[in-house]
């Protein structure tokens, strides 16, 4: 699965370089912030959204079906009532180190036993640790450490190709 961030002018185009060029690929489409921004990226061929937030507007825009991660930050956010009325339990935990790590991850899970979360925005060198995994509530992990900026800009694909293997070893480790 690979998330690209509608950071850049040259998203989009990227994500529809993906979809068609890298069948074997799920691309989807990260800092979703409009109703514009869902009908763009499921244009260009984006198969999920995560969201830096939530808004009705966001969450009708998506098509039914379509993987949606929106961030909280807070037990506050986690319990927004408009998004889990509009039937989203799957979130992206974003900055997952400045938003408490692991020890929040595992305190949200009590009262929120119906949400997962992706967490993301570790600030270092390699994967998620394998500290993260034994959190039920953790379905998947993220992060740019899989393209670090030098290795894309300097060809290093045998870098990344080895940072992929590390966060496939991850899933096949928590079993």
């Amino acid at each position: 699965m690979l998330e690209v961030t509608l950071r850049t002018p040259v998203a989009l185009a990227c994500i529809e370089l993906i979809a068609r060029d890298v069948p074997e690929a799920v691309v989807g489409a990260g800092t979703v912030r409009t109703a514009a921004d869902v009908q763009a990226v499921a244009m260009a061929g984006a198969k999920f959204v995560v969201s830096p937030g939530y808004t009705h507007a966001v969450g009708k825009a998506l098509p039914r079906g379509r993987p949606a991660r929106c961030c909280p930050v807070s037990p506050r956010a986690v319990r927004s009532w408009p998004r889990r009325e509009d039937g989203y339990t799957e979130l992206k935990f974003f900055p997952a180190l400045q938003a408490g790590g692991i020890p929040m991850l595992k305190a949200l899970g009590g009262p929120f036993n119906d949400v997962s979360f992706c967490p993301t925005g570790r600030r270092h060198d390699g994967p998620m640790p394998t500290s993260s995994w034994p959190c039920p509530n953790v379905r998947c992990v993220g992060g740019s450490w899989l393209t670090p900026a030098d290795a894309v800009s300097g060809g290093d694909w045998a870098r990344i190709t080895a940072l992929a293997g590390q966060a496939a070893a991850l899933l096949r480790m928590r079993g």
